[in-house]
Parts: C-alpha cells; sequence; structure tokens
C-alpha cells in the first residue's frame, strides 16, 4: 500500500517560503534541492516532507510550466516501484517524467498525471524528511 509523504510547492523564493514554514509552523529544514530540474529547500514535520522548488526550466515543471506558483504534487511512498508503477497506469495514470538513468541524487521518483492533468510521483526511496 502506498503512502502520501511528499508535497511540493512550486515558490518565486524557496529560502523565504522555507523560514515562513519553519517559523510559522515549526518544520524543519531538512535538506537543499539544487538538481538541473530545480532548485529549492525541503522541510519536515517529521512523517512528510515538504519541497519547496524552484523549477529552472518549463519542461520538468510540467504542464503548468516553471513560473507557476502554488501546489505543484504530491508524491506517494510504495514498497515496490515497478508493481506501483503498473497500478496507476493500469487505472489511466500517464508517465511524464521516468526516473533517471544515472541516479545523481539519493532518492528519485517517478511523476505521473492522473486523469484530471494532477502531478503526482512515487518512488521507493522516499524524500529527504519524510517517514517511510
Amino acid at each position: 500500500m502506498a503512502k502520501l509523504r511528499h508535497i511540493a510547492l512550486s515558490v518565486p523564493d524557496p529560502e523565504a517560503s522555507a523560514r515562513f514554514y519553519r517559523d510559522a509552523f515549526g518544520l524543519e529544514i531538512v535538506g537543499q534541492a539544487n538538481s538541473a530540474t530545480a532548485t529549492g529547500v525541503y522541510l519536515s514535520d517529521g512523517t512528510v516532507s515538504l519541497a519547496l522548488l524552484k523549477y529552472r526550466t518549463d519542461a520538468p515543471a510540467g504542464p503548468r510550466g516553471k513560473d507557476f506558483v502554488g501546489l505543484h504534487h504530491m508524491g506517494f511512498i510504495c514498497e515496490d516501484l515497478a508493481a506501483q508503477s503498473r497500478q496507476v497506469e493500469q487505472h489511466g495514470a500517464t508517465l511524464f517524467q521516468d526516473v533517471p538513468d544515472v541516479q545523481s541524487t539519493e532518492y528519485y521518483e517517478k511523476k505521473y498525471t492522473d486523469k484530471d492533468g494532477i502531478i503526482f510521483d512515487i518512488t521507493h526511496s522516499g524524500w529527504k524528511g519524510a517517514r517511510p
């Protein structure tokens, strides 16, 4: 069974947004993002990872584009990535970003859109600050 463990917001200034969520809600800053896809900050309440991302280009940002501000996607952790991939695809999800051929980070995910165009990702390796 997959569990919701990740929420990503697309924001114009990840550092400023991180200060807000840290100070307003007591979330802990648990990491930084600096990839070809985006820069950002990871926070956590001890169970769920909150990613505050500034996308570099439109392609990895998906249908909303790099300048979108708001809830970007959610993520589910699962035990078997291949089986979960088959299950979401059988129910109408469309893959738009697969795991990289070479893992450049300690975690990675597959990104999909559901039947309404909402972006979600699945992983078996988790996110910074997310409890399995």
